[in-house]
Formats: structure tokens, sequence, C-alpha cells
């Protein structure tokens, strides 16, 4: 493998749009060197020690992947030619699965199972001169390649994260809209809790944005509870990966602060406990089952962060408009409580009852959302 991963190896790892920023910025605190930040996708260079530490660390990006090669791919000879010249001998063993996923986007190669065929055959034919042999068995080690091809440039790449790294190991079941942890993460570092006050998601369904702002505060790696595609393949380290996972263990803080997370539904709260079980960190969040409407809570200070139904789904239009009337008379009479809602809803400010101090724009999904942000005094 030693041909493949050097020290400046370059990665890649997409994100939901919006979260390109947060991406960057952890990174950045893990001592790893961006190199470029594109519209879902940021780039970084290191070896094995920072890939590792990327899958353990990073909490709003969804895949770290590993660059193979780049080149122009406007034909199928041109993209057939620029796939056989990678070596993958030198990362697929004879015996292993390799499996090919992509996208193609304002390019002449836009058929992806086509593109899927060409890949593969090509990579076969690599193979087949270093290994002497025309057919694989692929019953050994998985390996997962992806392409994205844009404006007829090719990037092919190797998944180094196995399960999306939004799958934390803690939510083996959620709500019926759940909200992806990569999300959730990213609402709470745009308001900036690290723990200082009181924080509270007072419709918690399976606990999502509570735990994911425990494992905040704590510094907590969102990774340290689930295993990564690339542990036993050939671009794996076993003693460096037992090092950064003891870093990154060493790294969590024993502070004290509190969390409050509550829903109408008994059954939501049960699944929050549980699912804050899992993650470790049940000792700091205080489960309640309550409607908002019935929110108490004597902190002076706080930081509420919401993901509400939007009248899509578990509610209807005129049930959230009624709820998000219900919610502002609740929450805005805290004069120095930091409130944060996310919503697809555009009247939302309307029904709340005030404008938001600023707003911003997210993807729950393929779902745009908006952000509402109110942190300043009346």
């Amino acid at each position: 493998m030693e041909s493949i991963m050097k020290e400046k190896t370059l990665f890649a790892v997409p994100c939901l749009f919006g979260l390109e920023s947060f991406v960057k910025d952890e990174l950045n605190r893990m001592d790893i060197t961006v190199t470029e930040v594109t519209d879902g996708r940021v780039f970084f260079e290191g070896g094995t020690r920072e890939m590792v530490r990327a899958n353990l660390g990073l909490r709003t990006g969804e895949r770290v992947l590993m660059v193979l090669s780049k080149f122009h791919a406007s034909t199928f000879d041109e993209l057939f030619e620029g796939v056989k010249k990678i070596k993958f001998a030198d990362i697929v063993g004879r015996d292993d699965e390799f499996v090919i996923n992509g996208h193609s986007l304002k390019s002449a190669l836009y058929n992806i199972p086509s593109c899927q065929r060409i890949i593969k055959k090509a990579m076969v034919e690599s193979m087949s001169k270093s290994y002497g042999i025309t057919l694989f068995p692929e019953t050994g080690k998985r390996y997962e390649f992806s392409f994205l091809i844009i404006n007829d440039i090719c990037t092919i790449m190797l998944d180094t994260s196995g399960e999306g790294l939004h799958k934390r190991g803690y939510r083996e079941i959620g709500s019926a809209a759940p909200l992806k942890e990569t999300l959730a993460a990213a609402m709470i570092k745009t308001a900036r809790w690290f723990g200082r006050d009181v924080f509270i998601d007072p419709m918690c369904g399976s606990g999502t944005i509570a735990i994911e702002a425990a494992m905040i505060a704590a510094d907590m790696a969102p990774g340290l509870h689930r295993s990564f595609g690339f542990e036993g393949l050939s671009i794996g380290n076993a003693k460096i990966t037992s090092d950064e996972r003891a870093l990154a263990i060493s790294k969590i803080r024993q502070n004290t602060y509190e969390i409050f997370a509550s829903d109408i539904d008994h059954d939501m709260c049960t699944l929050t406990r549980r699912n804050a079980g899992i993650a470790c960190v049940e000792k700091h969040i205080h489960i309640e089952q309550k409607d908002i409407r019935d929110l108490t809570n004597d902190a002076q200070y706080a930081t509420v962060v919401i993901n509400p139904p939007y009248g899509e789904r578990l509610l209807t239009m005129d049930e959230a408009y009624e709820l998000y009337r219900d919610m502002g008379k609740v929450l805005l009479s805290h004069r120095d409580w930091k409130i944060y809602v996310l919503t697809a809803n555009e009247d939302f400010e309307r029904m709340f009852g005030r404008r938001a101090d600023k707003k911003r724009k997210l993807y729950n999904g393929m779902l745009k959302c908006d952000l509402y942000q109110y942190f300043k005094k009346l």
C-alpha cells in the first residue's frame, strides 16, 4: 500500500450543503491540512494517521474518501483509459470484493450504470496485469470505490469510512422523521454551545440533538463507538488506529453541564434515554415526557435548539402553524434565552411571532430548510 498511501495523500470529505465551513474548521482543529473547499466537499492532505483521525473526529462530514486519480473523461474510452492507469493491485487483493458507486453532474457521461460497468472493466484489466488472472472471485474483503464526474472531470476515490459518518453507533432506531446527526451537530455549533449554560431540546424525538450536544460539550469524538471501513483493509493500520482512539479518549472532558430533553411522546423519551446510554452521555441529560407548551425551566440563560415538525409528515400544515404560535409564546417569554429552530416552513417567523435575528440555509437530506436564530434581547 506504500505506493498509494503517502504522507500527502489527498482525501475528500463530502458533506451536506451548507456545512462546508464546519468541516473545514473541524479538520483544522485536528491539525489536518485543508487544501480546497467546494460545494458539498472539503479536501485535505495527510497519511494514515490523518485518515483515521478524520474518521474518528468529524462531526459534520459524511465520509472520508481517498482520492486515487482525477482526469478528463467526456467519452467512455477516456473513462476506461483513465481508470486503467490506477494501480488497484496496490490496494485490492486478488480475492477481494470491489464495488463501484458514483454520481455525474453536468457531464457528457451521465448514465451511472454504464459508468459503473466501464470503471469495473478497467479495474479488472488493471489488476489482471498485476495478478496474471482475468477472473476475480471477489470472496474476500470488501473495498468500496466511488466516482464523481463534474463538468467532464472524473475523480476516482476509495471509501475509507464504511457506513456514513453520521451513523455514530448510538441510534439503532430513530423517530418517524429522523434528523441526521451531522446536521444536529451543525445546529449546535451554529448556536456556539459548549456546555457553559443550560441546553434545552423540548421536542427531542429520539434524542439526536441532545446527545450531539452532550458529546460536543465533553469533546467526545463522535466515532468512538463504531468501526470504520478501513479497519482490516490494506489502507488501515491497527497500531495507528489504536493510538488515535486512545488519544481521542484522553481528550474527553469530565466537566459538568446540564441538558434538558423532553417530548410529548413517552416512547420517544424512552428511546432518547436508551440512545443516550449507548452514547455514554446519559448522566448529563435530564429526560422528561412533556408537551412544549408546558415547558418550564428556571434557568436565566439557556440555549434552545429545536427541530419541530415542518407540516410535511408528522403534522398537518394547520397543526404546524398552531404549534409554532404556541412555541413562540413559551420561548420568547424568556428574554435571555437563545433560540435556534430548524424548519422548512417559510411562514415560520410570522407564526412564531418574531423575525429571526439571523437565518442560515441548511439541507435536511434534500429538503431545503432554514435555521432561524434568535439571540438578541427585545
